[in-house]
């Protein structure tokens, strides 16, 4: 598996250029799930992995996993910015994703299938975005969840009270809210320009809300595999 970045003393971490994505968009459907912390993302995602074969990796979760490896570089780096609802410098995040990519692909017996990624929570700013397409693979879309804030943070606290997860408290929830619109939505804007956003209401119940993303993913050309 291709190793991360050394860490450095700037919080800007060195990446090699590479002139051509990994993997090729004729082979590989990527696809962004954007929406504000409490949206709903993961269950949707689990939703579309069940009945399109989809397979869901969440740059949050990874994230988390690589700051509990005992022996990470990056560990109390990733603890620290996810805590003060930051986000982890690009290079980190987008390396653990094209890692995961490509364990799944090897993994994989049939080597000549169309394979389909869901990638929850990414890209959360611009040159995330930029530089995941321009070396890892370019996006068919991005999956946005668009829902109120107090929907959201109503949500989130009910969520708190048993996720067990340090950033489910009304402190992080404010700084990830403003991070989000700081940060995030400029992605949702560039892409949506290139005609490339596939908006979803998330104020409703997860089955209404899963109708609509099924109908919507049809008019995109996906098929259901199950």
């Amino acid at each position: 598996m291709p190793a991360l970045p050394p860490p450095a003393d700037s919080p800007k971490l060195s990446a090699p250029d590479k002139n051509t994505p990994t993997f090729s968009p004729d082979h590989i459907s990527v696809i962004f799930v954007l929406g504000g912390p409490g949206a709903g993302k993961g269950t949707q995602c689990a939703n579309l992995v069940r009945d399109y074969g989809f397979k869901h990796l969440s740059a949050g979760d990874l994230l988390r996993a690589e700051q509990d490896r005992p022996d990470s570089q990056f560990g109390n780096m990733i603890k620290e910015y996810i805590a003060d609802g930051k986000i982890v410098p690009m290079e980190v995040t987008v390396q653990l994703l094209e890692n995961a990519m490509t364990e799944e692909i090897n993994n994989q017996k049939e080597k000549s299938t169309v394979r389909r990624f869901l990638i929850d929570g990414f890209p959360r700013q611009m040159d995330q975005a930029l530089k995941f397409e321009q070396s890892v693979c370019p996006s068919k879309f991005t999956l946005f969840f668009d829902c109120p804030e107090d929907l959201l943070q109503e949500r989130l606290i009910k969520r708190g009270k048993t996720s067990g997860r340090a950033d489910d408290n009304a402190e992080s929830i404010k700084k990830r809210f403003r991070t989000f619109v700081e940060t995030s939505m400029p992605v949702v804007d560039y892409f949506e320009k290139e005609g490339k956003v596939v908006k979803v209401s998330a104020a409703k119940g997860p089955e209404e809300i899963y109708a609509e993303v099924k109908k919507r993913m049809g008019e995109r050309g996906f098929e259901m595999t199950r």
